[in-house]
């Protein structure tokens, strides 16, 4: 069965979505069957690798309204192994329009329920908030990785994020658990991305992924070109950082 990891984190720019889409391209690089899923509005992990947001294909706005079956969102073999059910401005609408649906919480689980054995890793890309998207997100996943900035603010709204997480295991999702936090946006020239590793290592009781992911111009650059940095620019040190992630969360699912 694919194990589900949702990439959440209701502050904006801390690497959410370069992490989602960089995760998915290395766990695919290494053979495994992934299918990326796109549950921010703006679609940015669906433009990242590749897919044009504005196609006239079904997407998961679709998908939610019922309108379309899951089969029919997903574009397949955006790269080798990977899989994409992509979003577009559309989804900002899908909270109100669910408001009155007595299933809201559990319609992404329901509805990728039958495709699930059909990959390795399901990577959820959450909007930066904590609404109804991102429950949803939260009762689908098996697992949440935090990505956090190095920057002073890092532990701010970090604890509203873990208490979400907790509620839903304990009301929605039993099975949910905190994968780790994985550090974004590493400075080694400044003493306070240091300060804040350190500063969240002893605050957080949490697991705290070896893996780093440091400023990179190609990194930040990739994006804009359709691609993950593994294709864009895969000797660079962004790229080689997300191998290494992709390496540890294939063998936490191993260990477990």
């Amino acid at each position: 069965m694919g194990r589900i990891i949702a990439v959440a984190n209701q502050k904006g720019g801390v690497g959410k979505t370069t992490t989602a889409i960089n995760l998915s391209a290395a766990l695919a690089v290494q053979g495994k069957k992934v299918l990326g899923i796109d549950m921010d509005p703006q679609g940015n992990m669906s433009s990242g690798l590749g897919v044009d947001k504005n196609d006239d294909g079904a997407n998961i706005y679709d998908l939610i309204l019922g309108e379309s079956t899951v089969e029919e969102c997903i574009r397949k073999d955006v790269l080798e192994n990977l899989d994409v059910l992509p979003s577009d401005i559309n989804l900002s609408a899908a909270e109100i329009e669910l408001i009155d649906n007595d299933n809201k919480q559990f319609i992404i689980r329901d509805a990728i329920s039958g495709i699930v054995d059909d990959y390795d890793f399901i990577i959820i890309d959450c909007p930066p908030a904590l609404g109804m998207l991102t429950i949803n997100a939260l009762t689908t996943a098996h697992g949440v990785l935090v990505p956090i900035q190095c920057e002073y603010y890092a532990l701010e709204g970090l604890s509203q994020l873990i208490n979400t997480i907790e509620l839903v295991k304990e009301r929605l999702n039993s099975d949910l658990e905190i994968e780790g936090v994985v550090f974004t946006m590493y400075d080694a020239r400044t003493n306070l991305s240091l300060q804040v590793v350190e500063n969240v290592k002893d605050n957080l009781n949490q697991n705290v992924y070896k893996t780093i992911i440091p400023r990179n111009i190609r990194l930040a650059e990739a994006p804009s070109y359709g691609m993950p940095i593994n294709l864009y620019d895969s000797k660079s040190t962004g790229a080689e950082s997300y191998r290494l992630l992709a390496d540890e969360v294939i063998h936490k699912g191993e260990d477990d």
